[in-house]
Parts: structure tokens; sequence; C-alpha cells
């Protein structure tokens, strides 16, 4: 069976790993309808099939995405926006993903892309990233998920100000700002996103998952119901092969081999 086709996407098999990257480079990877139904396609793909276990979500070195099309949205109406769910279907396919997203990103993702970034599980910056939400300087707001993604990221201050009059923020200031994990050269991005990815995908599918969700639940409840969470699922692992598996090679002294089950 061959593999799906995109106009607006590169999709490319690493092992384990599924490298997806943004591919309207005359529009700086601006998110249009076709750009997100494809990317709602290939992470439904990569989820599932059993082969991949993490994904990577990237750009071009100049944009990994500068924003949603405005070309295509200007003249929308209310009813346009509301009867399509705009953003919708593209976004709950990224949040809904059970398999870790790793956001590579390199030049702007500003708007739509920031957001687009914020929704995978964690950013790689490139030492040239720059991020912002400049939404307000088209007399609107950001729409899928900018004010409340970004406001629990970097607090409230920050976000405020960035939303409030479009600054752009580069990588160093992300970094302090915790809205991504750690910057790399902007030529090795993919190469350490995707080497970031296989060493994820090395470990327990189960376990990954589930620590994926614990970490979600982190910032979606209380401490108390959070904690709860966790011991609840860290007592559920005990009941899969994998965690066998991993202690007995932790006391052996060798590398597990982990299966899944």
């Amino acid at each position: 069976m061959s593999a799906p086709s995109y106009e607006t996407l590169i999709v490319e098999a690493h092992g384990p790993v599924t490298l997806i990257r943004l591919n309207r480079p005359q529009a700086l990877n601006a998110l249009n309808a076709a750009l997100l139904d494809e990317l709602a396609a290939a992470v439904a793909a990569a989820e599932a099939d059993e082969a991949v276990r993490c994904l990577v979500l990237t750009g071009s070195e100049r944009a990994f995405a500068a924003g949603a099309d405005i070309k295509e949205m200007a003249d929308k109406s209310y009813a346009d926006m509301f009867a399509a769910d705009t953003f919708t279907r593209g976004a709950r396919a990224i949040e809904q993903c059970r398999k870790p997203i790793i956001a590579a990103v390199a030049g702007f993702a500003l708007g739509g892309g920031c957001e687009l970034a914020m929704m995978c599980d964690f950013i790689l910056a490139a030492d040239t990233a720059r991020f912002g939400q400049p939404e307000i300087n088209l007399g609107v707001a950001p729409g899928i998920g900018g004010t409340q993604r970004l406001t629990r990221f970097v607090g409230k201050s920050k976000a405020m100000e960035m939303i409030l009059t479009g600054r752009m923020m580069d990588a160093e200031e992300a970094e302090r700002a915790g809205l991504v994990s750690r910057i790399v050269a902007a030529d090795k991005l993919v190469e350490e996103a995707l080497a970031v990815a296989a060493k994820i995908a090395g470990q327990s599918p189960l376990a990954v998952m589930m620590n994926k969700e614990l970490a979600e639940t982190a910032y979606e409840t209380t401490l108390a119901a959070g904690v709860a969470v966790e011991r609840r699922l860290f007592h559920s692992l005990f009941a899969f092969e994998d965690q066998k598996e991993g202690m007995a090679a932790f006391v052996e002294k060798r590398k597990p081999a982990f299966k899944g089950r």
C-alpha cells in the first residue's frame, strides 16, 4: 500500500518516527484549510500506524508557519466561520493524538503557527525562531488556543503584553519564559528533533502514552487530583509486560526490549 500524497505537506518515515514538514513555501507555510485538513489526515495516519512511536512537526528554515492564511479568511462572515468550524479539525487531530508530537521550530512561528507549535507536546527551537500572537494587528484574536496556551506557558503578564501589542519573542526569551524546552542551532534542528524522537520511540509505547497523559493532566486539574491520577496510572503500569522487562533489564544491567504489551 503506497503512502498518501499531500499537496501542502512533506511526510517522511524515519524508522519509528514520522516527520511532517509544512510545505507552502510561497506563503511562509500559512495555515489554510487544505493544509489543516492534510495535517489532520497525516497525524491520524501516524496515530493509527502501530510502527510509529513519535512524530516531529516542522516547517522551513525561514518559517515554521507565519500564521493563518489571511487571504482565505479576509472576506468570511461570522456565519461562514461558524459553519465551517474553522481551525477545529486540524487542531483536534493534534490535541487528541496519544503519541508524542515534537514541534521543531525555525524562523517565524506567528499567530496560528505559534498556536500550532504550542499544541505539540514540546518545542525545540532553532536559534532563529521567533514566536508571537499578532492577531491584534488585524483587529481579531487568536482562534486556535493562543490566548489560553500562551498564558499557561509563559504567565499572564508576558502573554498579555504579547497578545495586546503583537510583539514577537526570540528563541532566547522563549526558552527563559518556558515556552520552548531548549534551543538548537538552526542547521541541526531537524536532526536533533529526530534524535530526540528516536529516544522517545525506544521507550515502552504504553508508558510513553501514559506519561504524556499525566503531564497534560498537570495543567488541566488541581495538584491533588493530578497526583491521584498519577498514582493510579503508576500502579496500572505494573499490569504490562514492558514494566517487567524494563525493571528486569535494569537489574540485569542490559538494554530493555520493550514490546508495547
